[in-house]
């Protein structure tokens, strides 16, 4: 059970903040629902119903700092094998941004840099889709990293960057 003001990782949406636990009155039916406001897009709110296994199983409590330092430490070691067949990646990566498993996330960011840079090298581009992917990931563990270290989205890789670079 969440708690009002408590924030949570949200399957693949993001990172929010329980604004409320209501009754909400769909039909005949009167059920609880969580209400989850973004904390980096305003205008986007969820209504996820409170015991609905399916639903509530994607809420996910955001990491500590400690969790996060820890993450970092393991990047260099994370990574998702390529999947050739554009249709199966394009599910792996779907299920690897909604399990909740953020070492899976930046293995998965890794994976897809090292793949465009791959791609440049050979004078091409990387697929649209997995452009699409790289930004969703990106911006599913960047924006739990910055809320939980207190910094901004965008500064969240250089601080990956400089923390990497001061374990070397």
């Amino acid at each position: 059970m969440f708690h009002v003001g408590e924030v949570v990782l949200y399957g693949a949406e993001g990172v929010f903040r329980v604004d409320e636990i209501s009754p909400k009155k769909i039909g005949k039916a009167v059920t609880e629902y969580y209400v989850l406001r973004s904390l980096y897009r305003a205008s986007n709110v969820m209504y996820i119903p409170v015991g609905h296994g399916g639903l509530e199983e994607k809420m996910y409590p955001v990491m500590s700092r400690q969790e996060i330092d820890d993450l970092i430490e393991r990047i260099p070691s994370a990574c998702v094998r390529w999947v050739e067949n554009e249709n199966e990646r394009k599910l792996r990566f779907k299920e690897i941004l909604s399990c909740g498993d953020r070492l899976a996330v930046a293995g998965l960011i890794r994976t897809l840099y090292e793949h465009r840079i791959n791609q440049e090298k050979t004078g091409k581009k990387m697929h649209l889709s997995d452009e699409r992917f790289l930004k969703d990931a990106e911006r599913l563990l960047y924006d739990e990293i910055a809320h939980v270290m207190e910094i901004e989205p965008n500064q969240v890789a250089s601080y990956i960057g400089d923390r990497l670079n001061a374990e070397n």
